[in-house]
């Protein structure tokens, strides 16, 4: 179990304890995938392909084996990605709200580890869970899977890049983001405020490498967002299956 909490609200990460929970770069990486293929398709069943590898090229990962290469690494956290569950939970001693969600109600990975390359009798799909599928086709929030391919080796990296597109979807005003709630948020590894600030401006800078638009500074006690486009321009009106 993963849990954060962020005053009256709680996140909770749940996972069967026998596969685990999903944690590092892979798992963002196909988050992100699967939320585009469903906004490009309109579908909640999505095609992964009928061979590894050709899944790993649309994640710009190169197969290599053995126990800590990157097939055996992909099968494994996609694996604990489906499997898990997400509980949020607001409470403020009068009032409880609760909502659960899984990714996916269905997964067929019929990848061959030994065999990367080699086409299956069938390809390797997943079904998005409903409740999942319309709060990111409803909801939409651009991404661009070349600055995520750029930002592969970081997961603070991808999360920064991720949560900064999502802020300047809704944002209307400035707003000075206090360091210690970014810390709540993104700083599990760090034990001390100023280890974090250090590490996070590090990769903030190469998140704007790769999305320039966004408008962000140090402020007095936290970073300053100023309102900016979204990293990839939102569309008008749904476009499903275009590409």
């Amino acid at each position: 179990m993963f849990k954060r909490q962020n005053g009256k609200f709680r996140l909770t990460l749940l996972a069967d304890p026998d596969i685990g929970l999903p944690y590092g770069v892979i798992p963002r990486l196909v988050l992100c995938w699967l939320t585009t293929e469903a906004v490009r398709t309109g579908e909640r069943e999505l095609v992964l392909g009928n061979s590894m590898s050709s899944f790993m090229a649309e994640l710009n990962m190169v197969p290599t084996g053995g126990r800590w290469g990157s097939i055996t690494r992909l099968k494994d956290q996609t694996t604990r990605l489906f499997a898990s569950t997400v509980s949020a939970i607001y409470s403020d001693g009068d009032r409880t709200a609760l909502l659960n969600r899984s990714i996916v109600d269905e997964a067929n990975l019929w990848w061959a580890p030994q065999a990367p390359d080699q086409a299956g009798l069938f390809q390797s799909t997943v079904v998005l869970s409903e409740p999942f599928f319309k709060e990111v086709t409803e909801r939409p929030v651009p991404i661009d899977l070349r600055a995520l391919k750029a930002l592969k080796k970081s997961p603070l990296g991808l999360d920064i890049y991720c949560w900064l597109t999502w802020r300047n979807s809704y944002l209307t005003k400035p707003v000075e983001v206090p360091w210690a709630a970014l810390a709540q948020q993104f700083g599990s590894d760090y034990t001390r405020l100023r280890d974090f600030k250090t590490a996070f401006i590090a990769e903030l800078r190469k998140v704007l490498a790769v999305y320039p638009e966004a408008r962000v500074n140090d402020g007095p006690t936290g970073l300053l967002l100023t309102p900016s486009a979204t990293s990839v321009r939102k569309a008008t009106k749904p476009l499903p299956g275009a590409r």
